[in-house]
């Protein structure tokens, strides 16, 4: 057996389903009243959240084989302090591997997935019993690693934003964001229901969507717009660590001061995307899905979006 380290060793945990309720309802008794009143079937919470807390259990007695281990809730990432040499290993599911990753610099992650039988994880390459044998490789060396490129908005205000996934910019709710965008050169006044920037990674989700939409649109229309269709393959994805981000523009609104012309496209290498907002209030940017780590973005406020200058390493 491999000899323990004074290496730190970072396990990043989140709250059950079942820890939220009873969070919110003060008692499992409460909670269970709730959910049952319901029609719900609350044994799936108690199932969901034993499993989570043996992987917890068990995960944390495999570590400390090999390191200094400190266990970290995932509602204080964005203010931990990540050491240079640290060793990240990840309690999935992919949604916090993603939100890991932005608050990192260069440190190897570990996607475990702890219940395999629940979630599919495509950032948890890795299950509970192999920790054993992953961690001393991963100190030795042994490891391949993934790159994945980010995503980064850097406001005139001087607040910066890191994306795994994607970014959204636009209304905190259901009206018309307004705004003027320029990229590649072009710029043009828009009212939309926001812009989403992709990475690679986030290509196969929400951008997957949006592209599956306006694939179907462009070639119902014909002519320029179906060859344009004709000429993204697939749909929509493309690698990991890709040097560029995709743009789509949602439900673009043309008017007699709006236009919808720049609506789709990429942002490559050294080149950004300029957003100025033109919303008295209620305008955001949050990335990777999280609406409630936001930054404001409101009239008079800039914000700067292209290529982040460093990537998430995810171990494979």
């Amino acid at each position: 057996m491999a000899q323990a380290t004074d290496r730190k060793i970072i396990l990043l945990l989140r709250e059950t389903r079942l820890a939220e309720l009873i969070r919110r309802f003060n008692t499992r008794q409460q909670a269970q009243f709730y959910i049952e009143h319901l029609g719900g079937d609350f044994s799936d919470y108690l199932a969901e959240d034993t499993q989570y807390q043996q992987a917890v259990m068990t995960s944390e007695t495999v570590l400390r084989r090999f390191g200094l281990v400190h266990k970290v809730d995932r509602r204080y990432l964005a203010s931990f302090l990540f050491g240079p040499d640290d060793l990240v290993v990840v309690l999935g599911q992919d949604g916090l591997v993603a939100n890991t990753l932005k608050y990192l610099d260069g440190q190897p992650v570990i996607g475990v997935n702890p219940d395999p039988r629940r979630w599919d994880g495509a950032l948890l390459p890795f299950r509970v019993t192999e920790l054993a044998t992953i961690i001393p490789d991963v100190m030795a060396g042994r490891r391949k690693f993934k790159a994945i490129t980010m995503a980064r908005a850097t406001l005139n205000t001087g607040a910066v934003l890191y994306a795994v996934n994607d970014l959204f910019i636009g209304p905190q709710s259901h009206v018309s964001a307004r705004y003027a965008l320029t990229v590649g050169g072009q710029r043009e006044r828009q009212s939309s229901s926001g812009i989403i920037v992709s990475t690679g990674l986030g290509s196969t989700g929400w951008l997957k969507s949006i592209h599956a939409g306006w694939a179907a649109t462009a070639a119902a229309l014909g002519g320029k717009a179906r060859q344009e269709a004709a000429n993204t393959a697939g749909d929509g994805s493309f690698p990991w660590d890709a040097d560029h981000l995709h743009f789509y523009v949602r439900e673009p609104f043309p008017s007699r001061t709006t236009a919808a012309s720049l609506v789709i496209g990429r942002i490559t290498g050294a080149e950004v995307m300029t957003i100025t907002s033109e919303m008295p209030e209620r305008g955001v940017i949050f990335s990777d899905g999280v609406e409630m780590d936001f930054l404001d973005f409101n009239s008079g406020v800039t914000a700067t979006i292209g290529v982040a200058e460093r990537q998430g390493i995810v171990v494979v």
